[in-house]
């Protein structure tokens, strides 16, 4: 009788890598693994030969940068995405492409289960399952960490990393560096060990070997350096005038990023399953790409349409943080949001200077911005007359007047 095949999502880290094997004893399965390359860079070096020594039947290593950064970092950025004022939900928007593709590749494989190493305190575990229920719901999940075998045999990271070493591993988690870390085309993040401690100063100068992506904007240059992004309906599609697929603008800004110090945020968040978590990101790229496409947004949106919009960024980023990108409702306001940047067209001239994007220009064929109507000097188009503010005012006023009148004048 064939065996049960179980896909597992496998980053060749300390837990996946310690589930591979778990899984192929405790469900006498062949195990396939699937990697999704969306920019880990060396992360990937002798992944397949390493899952392969550790038991995996069948190694998947896909390279997906190019859907990644098209269909779903461009679409979020659109949508002004921001999690709590902070993130720019680079781990949030990589799990439902990665559970997507673990789910095509378990069709046709014919495998009954898919599997992840997401601790059963994160959100990843939510954000996987809730994306495999809404493209596979007949497929099973395999969750190891809510496994209370499994949680027996592995309670902490040190019994885990005793575990690698003993069976020949190698894991870049270690008693010197017992921080997690993931990393992808927008973003890489750290959390755990030292970091569980929100009084630790993630910025000084005996943790600058922790970052990857950026240098400590101490470090950056002392000169300033200007980029300019051209935009077409809310896209980036060339930067210095340089014409760019999404995917080599991510990887352009990245590396001007993280030149100039930019993209760092340490902070509390709070995850889907109830809990405060600490985390500490590098997304230098993607602070580029938001801070311009703000700025395109401001000379060519209209008004109402871009509050419209607005109003519903917190509600965007908390379906992508909790990992609804294939809802219905997430789909629905992408459609508006695809409506709203249909002019979101022009250039975008930034300066980045020791970790800060500053302003620096910006220009646009459909701009609405006129100037002959805004200045404060004499208005040649006559577009506008300063005695229709009497009424306006006046109108507006009418309701605080009543309500004054009958609750009496307050604050004052």
């Amino acid at each position: 009788m064939a065996k049960e095949k179980i896909v597992l999502a496998y980053s060749g880290g300390l837990d996946t890598s310690v589930i591979l094997t778990w899984l192929k004893e405790t469900y006498d399965a062949e195990i396939i693994t699937f990697t999704a390359d969306i920019g880990q860079k060396e992360e990937l070096d002798g992944l397949e030969e390493k899952a392969i020594k550790t038991g995996a039947s069948k190694v998947y290593i896909d390279d997906l940068q190019d859907e990644f950064a098209k269909d779903f970092i461009y679409p979020m950025f659109q949508a002004g995405a921001l999690y709590e004022g902070q993130y720019l939900l680079g781990t949030s928007i990589a799990r439902p492409l990665i559970a997507k593709r673990m789910v095509e590749i378990a069709r046709a494989e014919g495998a009954t289960a898919i599997a992840h190493g997401a601790t059963g305190k994160g959100n990843d575990q939510v954000r996987f399952e809730l994306t495999a229920a809404a493209l596979a719901p007949d497929i099973k999940v395999i969750a190891p960490w809510r496994d209370e075998a499994f949680r027996e045999a592995f309670p902490g990271r040190a019994e885990m990393i005793a575990y690698a070493e003993k069976h020949g591993i190698n894991v870049q988690a270690s008693a010197a560096k017992p921080y997690s870390m993931d990393r992808n085309l927008l973003h890489i993040s750290f959390e755990s060990g030292m970091l569980e401690d929100p009084w630790f100063d993630s910025s000084a100068d005996d943790v600058q070997d922790m970052y990857v992506l950026s240098v400590s904007p101490e470090k950056a240059p002392d000169q300033a350096e200007y980029v300019e992004l051209d935009f077409e309906a809310g896209n980036v599609v060339a930067v210095n005038g340089e014409k760019l697929s999404p995917l080599e603008v991510m990887n352009k800004l990245n590396e001007l990023g993280g030149k100039h110090g930019i993209g760092r945020v340490d902070m509390v968040e709070n995850r889907f399953v109830g809990m405060k978590s600490r985390g500490v990101y590098e997304t230098p790229g993607g602070s580029i790409l938001f801070t311009a496409h703000r700025k395109m947004e401001s000379l060519t949106m209209d008004r109402d349409v871009m509050h419209l919009r607005d109003s519903l960024i917190a509600k965007y980023s908390t379906l992508v943080y909790n990992g609804f990108w294939f809802a219905p409702e997430r789909l629905a306001i992408q459609a508006l949001v695809n409506e709203s940047q249909k002019n979101v067209t022009g250039t975008v001239r930034l300066k980045l200077y020791k970790g800060n994007i500053l302003a620096a220009g910006l220009k646009s064929p459909v701009s609405l911005y006129n100037p002959h109507i805004a200045t404060m000097e004499a208005d040649p188009t006559q577009a506008y007359d300063q005695g229709d503010a009497t009424g306006f005012i006046r109108l507006n006023a009418l309701r605080l007047k009543v309500s004054s009148g009958v609750n009496g004048a307050s604050g004052v």
